[in-house]
This record gives C-alpha cells, sequence and structure tokens, in this order.
C-alpha cells in the first residue's frame, strides 16, 4: 500500500513543474486562468486527500486481504494482465465516477472537485478527504473478488489519477485522432462545465470509449465556451468549507424530515443541483 501513494508523490515534481509551466503561460498572456488562493485551496484539499487515503488503506488493507481469499481466479502477474487491469480499472472508474454525479452521497465527496471557478492543473489536486467514507473503494473490489491482488488494484488506481492531472487544463485545445479513444483536455473541459448542455458528460477516467458506447459523451463547441464550477452559488477558498459544503446541506435536509424512512432519499437520491445559470 504504501507503494500506491509514492507513485503520486514520486509524480508530484512533474505535477507542480506543469503547473508552473501553465500558470506562466497564462500570466504572460494575462488570461486569469489562475488565482493564488483557489490553487492554494486546492494544494491544502490534495494534502488531506492523500492524508485521509493513506489512512484509508492502512485500516482497509487487512479488509481487502481477506476479501481476496475469496477470489474466483489465479491471476499471474504479468505484462497482459496489467494491461487488464488497467483496462477494468478504468471501466469500473467510469461507473464511480457517473455515480457520483447522480447518488448525493457520492456527490458530497465529489462536489469538492468541482467546486472551483478555475481550470487549470492545480485543479486536479483540488480532492476532498471523504472519498474514503463516501465509499469510493467500493467500486475496486471486483477486482479484488476477480482475483487481482490488492496492491496491483490500488496501483493502477493511482496510475490512472495520475493521468487525469494531465486533462484538468485549458492549454491544450484538440489532440486529432486521440480525441477519439482517450480522455483529453477537451473533454475534460466539457465535464468541469455548468453549461446545460455540458451538466453531467464525459465521466472517462483514461479512455473516453465508455462515455461513447454508454451515451455520455459530448465534444466541446466553438460556439458554447464552458463555464466551470458548480451550478450554485458557491464561491469559496477555505479548504474545510470546500469540503464539507455538500454534506453540510445533506445533514441540514436530514434533520427536517418528518420520518426517518425519507432518509434514503436524501442521502442517496439525485443531488440537488440548482438550475443552470450564467454565473
Amino acid at each position: 500500500m504504501i507503494p500506491v501513494e509514492l507513485i503520486l508523490l514520486a509524480l508530484s515534481p512533474v505535477f507542480i513543474g506543469f503547473i508552473a509551466w501553465e500558470w506562466y503561460r497564462s500570466h504572460q498572456a494575462a488570461n486569469g486562468i489562475y488565482r493564488w488562493q483557489d490553487s492554494l485551496a486546492n494544494a491544502v484539499l490534495a494534502l488531506l486527500h492523500q492524508g485521509s487515503d493513506m489512512l484509508a488503506l492502512l485500516l482497509l488493507m487487512p479488509f481487502f486481504l481477506w476479501l481476496h481469499q475469496f477470489r474466483l481466479f489465479e491471476i499471474d502477474l504479468t505484462a497482459a494482465t496489467v494491461a487488464l487491469a488497467f483496462l477494468l480499472q478504468d471501466f469500473l472508474y467510469y461507473w464511480f465516477h457517473r455515480a457520483s454525479h447522480h447518488i448525493r452521497w457520492l456527490w458530497a465527496s465529489h462536489v469538492a472537485h468541482h467546486s472551483s471557478r478555475q481550470m487549470n492543473f492545480s485543479t486536479a489536486l483540488r480532492q476532498s478527504l471523504t472519498y474514503p467514507l463516501s465509499g469510493m473503494w467500493l467500486f475496486w473490489t471486483p477486482m479484488i473478488l476477480l482475483g487481482f491482488t490488492p496492491a496491483l488494484v490500488f496501483a493502477v488506481v493511482a496510475l490512472n489519477l495520475a493521468f487525469q492531472f494531465f486533462v484538468h487544463t485549458q492549454a491544450v485545445k484538440r489532440l486529432g485522432w486521440l480525441e477519439w479513444l482517450f480522455n483529453t483536455p477537451s473533454h475534460h473541459r466539457v465535464h468541469h462545465a455548468c453549461n446545460a448542455i455540458y451538466i453531467d458528460k464525459n465521466f472517462a477516467g483514461v479512455l473516453v470509449i465508455w462515455d461513447r458506447l454508454f451515451g455520455t459523451f459530448v465534444a466541446e463547441r466553438a460556439d458554447e465556451p464552458c463555464r466551470y464550477g458548480i451550478t450554485e452559488d458557491f464561491n469559496s477558498d477555505n479548504p474545510l468549507t470546500i469540503t464539507f459544503y455538500e454534506w453540510r446541506k445533506m445533514l441540514s435536509d436530514a434533520l427536517k424530515l418528518s420520518s426517518v424512512r425519507q432518509l434514503p432519499a436524501v442521502l442517496f437520491g439525485a443531488p440537488k443541483k440548482a438550475g443552470n445559470d450564467d454565473n
């Protein structure tokens, strides 16, 4: 489990280098895609997220190892099985990501990532420390039951997330034929946009083929520039406010219920997203 965290830690100088390059480029162009308060909040959120992920792995690894004894197959570590693990995890990530936009309990964690009005490389760092609580890890358990070792599963999770850092940018426009196969900056700008035509689209991690197969793909349009952030009137650079924004709203709604039987709808129903506006 420690090498999993080291994958992202080892890549952190690369991430910082790309952020510095993009900031300098945008500063020279004076296009205002960076705010230091926003970027600082993103950095703090990244540290909190990594800390909670490491703690969750320490606490949950005994469960994952116990679960692995019920595996259906003995899967040896080869180049082919690593590639298969990467493909399967990317498929499961698509469904986790899609569920995170349609189930409020998951959205409560994921909304932190979408809450910035900026779109740049530092936005990739804007993650919630509550992902272990909302149950992101549950989506990887089918791989463990199939026979992939927990170490391999969480290694490919880390690699998938590392790839996604590079799609959080406005510096790259289109990438030709790669747009048909891979998640790209253009596709992911759509995902972060709050325009009505773009909301809840392009859930890809690495491969955009899942969106194309399951009807959630929308291409970025020149006549519809992306407006970033969530549809609600939310603006904060406080990491704790960002982290617990939806959790507090969900708790407030739960306390107003007249019957406990209404609780599942509040916790696991569709997120209460405000109507699209021109913020």
